[in-house]
């Protein structure tokens, strides 16, 4: 048996040990993405095989928690592509504001940048007061930096460009303070977000929404699992919500794309039909 398919074995126990062990549940994630992943996570932690790697996962969940880090890719902006939230400002928020009271999720929030955004356009809009945020990721390290919503005082300049071509109608400054090398957001943004562990792998229904925005998560998927993240889209959203996917994914492919119509094509904002 070649090297190669050694370490296919083992990369496929690996993952196996980390969901009976942890619950982490990546069997069908695309593989060359994990692959790739677990190859930098070994090499920090100074292991020469994926068998001794498992190993390590098994016995040491500090070890774990490393490798999670490696899994998760905790990568966004504030108004990260801002003509998808342009367009949710200016063709979902008009029939959003149509219900009293509105449920927001945004499933693999990072470290919150996202949810920080749409709580930003929100709260422009007139619609925070009357709208309950939840914001979900599988690693607790990055919930936890959500919640903080400090950043890098060197990413300001960004977060500010892409603010202002995505509409906002202030100034990104009116939302933080800096101090001791970072920019500390307002916390009243947060005030009405509920930061909680969720996966899309293996849980169920999170709540009855509005609007879902799920960005640049599935194209980590293999395809059995992206259909089963939409049909939890699909059930979780009332008739008429939204879904708001990343520029590179799609419904197209999916066995439950029947469920949605293109509401923004362009910014890959789909409608949840009535039947």
């Amino acid at each position: 048996m070649d090297e190669e398919k050694i370490e296919d074995i083992e990369v496929r126990l690996l993952l196996e040990a980390l969901y009976r062990r942890y619950h982490y549940d990546f069997r069908n994630y695309a593989q060359a993405s994990i692959r790739r992943r677990l190859r930098q996570a070994r090499e920090r932690l100074g292991l020469t095989s994926f068998s001794a790697m498992q190993d390590k996962l098994l016995h040491d969940p500090a070890a774990a928690a490393k490798v999670l880090r490696f899994m998760t890719v905790q990568v966004s902006d504030f108004f990260r592509d801002p003509t998808y939230f342009r367009a949710i400002r200016e063709r979902v928020i008009p029939h959003l504001k149509t219900y009293p009271s509105l449920k927001v999720w945004v499933a693999g929030c990072s470290a919150g940048e996202e949810v920080h955004s749409l709580a930003i356009l929100f709260r422009e809009e007139g619609l925070e007061e009357r709208t309950l945020f939840y914001a979900t990721d599988i690693n607790q390290e990055a919930l936890e930096a959500a919640g903080r919503g400090i950043y890098s005082l060197d990413r300001l300049q960004a977060f500010t460009e892409n603010y202002r071509a995505a509409g906002g109608t202030s100034s990104l400054s009116d939302y933080y303070t800096t101090g001791y090398g970072g920019a500390v957001f307002d916390k009243t943004l947060r005030d009405r977000v509920l930061f909680s562990d969720h996966s899309l792998v293996t849980d169920a229904v999170f709540s009855e929404v509005h609007l879902i925005s799920c960005r640049n998560v599935m194209i980590y998927f293999d395809r059995a699992l992206q259909d089963r993240a939409v049909r939890l889209f699909r059930d979780s959203l009332i008739r008429n919500g939204f879904l708001g996917l990343g520029s590179k994914e799609t419904l197209r492919f999916s066995e439950h794309a029947d469920a949605f119509s293109e509401y923004v094509r362009e910014e890959k904002i789909y409608q949840r039909r009535q039947g």
